[in-house]
């Protein structure tokens, strides 16, 4: 298996019980090499996310936007 991509999405600390704030970063590179540098490629936030209710995956999806990707751009 060879890892392609690699993203970070952690809770900042701040929000709520029910709602909670997020930094994202995509990683630069296409090796586990480069991805362990965590040079970052492009970044963004979520904020006031209803993390109680919605599955992880979703909050995924909703990084990916925050940072700029899922929108048909190269």
């Amino acid at each position: 298996m060879t890892e392609i991509a690699r993203a970070i999405v952690a809770n900042d600390g701040t929000g709520t019980t029910t709602l909670r704030h997020y930094t994202a970063m995509a990683l630069r590179g296409r090796s586990r090499d480069e991805f362990d540098r965590q040079k970052v490629q492009r970044a963004g936030t979520v904020r006031d996310w209803p993390a109680p209710r919605l599955h992880v995956w979703n909050l995924v999806a909703e990084a990916l936007k925050a940072m700029g990707y899922g929108r048909g751009k190269p």
